[in-house]
């Protein structure tokens, strides 16, 4: 009961309430300590309103393009990664977490790929799906998601790589952004590789049919680069 009602409130707390650190912005930090680095955490909070409108549409053209109708899961998704890793498994993993379930992972638990994570992951997706809105999921995810050597959210990484605000960032860049986040400490934003300039051309035209966050009546979804 007790791990129930703190979960549960603390998914309605931070309804509400801006993230200022995840456990893995911690764990990063230990990491650090540990390697004997220095210590690194750029991080700052900026409601939605207040990011490029292409960054959401970026990041659900790369990352989820079903976000707005699923409810948490994209079962659809789930068994077309279940079919192609069984098809070829000498090849790298093909994943099929929605924004939703990364986003209750960077919030509430730490990476990993234990059964014990992955169905707490499922646990806390489930709530957030059920007390956030879709806006505020988006709003959570491009603040606390990782987007390069210490750095999170949207605010950061544009002050970071491209010396702006996140106000500021043209569709070009949010796709950029958006095309480093499989891996955002081996792919860069700020010295992109031939790799990531082909996965940044193929986000720009995907963020061409990806309905406009938050979605707008009778937009008819021109991105402009």
């Amino acid at each position: 009961m007790a791990f129930f009602a703190s979960t549960i409130l603390s998914v309605i707390f931070f309804r509400f309430v801006p993230v200022f650190v995840t456990p893995l912005m911690l764990i990063r930090v230990a990491q650090q300590v540990s390697e004997g680095r220095d210590v690194k955490l750029s991080h700052s909070w900026v409601s939605l309103d207040k990011m490029a409108p292409s960054m959401p549409v970026a990041v659900i053209a790369s990352e989820d393009a079903n976000f707005l109708s699923h409810h948490g899961f994209d079962f659809k998704a789930i068994q077309n990664a279940v079919e192609r890793n069984a098809k070829h498994p000498e090849k790298r993993k093909l994943g099929a977490s929605t924004i939703s379930q990364q986003t209750a992972k960077n919030v509430f638990l730490w990476p990993g790929r234990t059964w014990v994570r992955k169905g707490l992951e499922v646990y806390f997706t489930v709530l957030i799906e059920l007390f956030w809105s879709k806006e505020r999921i988006m709003e959570v995810y491009l603040n606390s998601i990782e987007m390069g050597e210490g750095i999170y959210g949207v605010k950061a990484v544009a002050s970071e790589h491209f010396g702006c605000e996140a106000n500021q960032l043209s569709a070009s860049q949010c796709a950029l952004i958006a095309a480093t986040l499989p891996n955002p400490r081996r792919f860069s934003s700020k010295n992109p590789s031939a790799y990531m300039l082909k996965r940044q051309a193929r986000i720009l035209r995907e963020m061409r049919y990806v309905t406009s966050f938050p979605p707008k009546e009778h937009d008819n979804n021109k991105i402009k680069k």
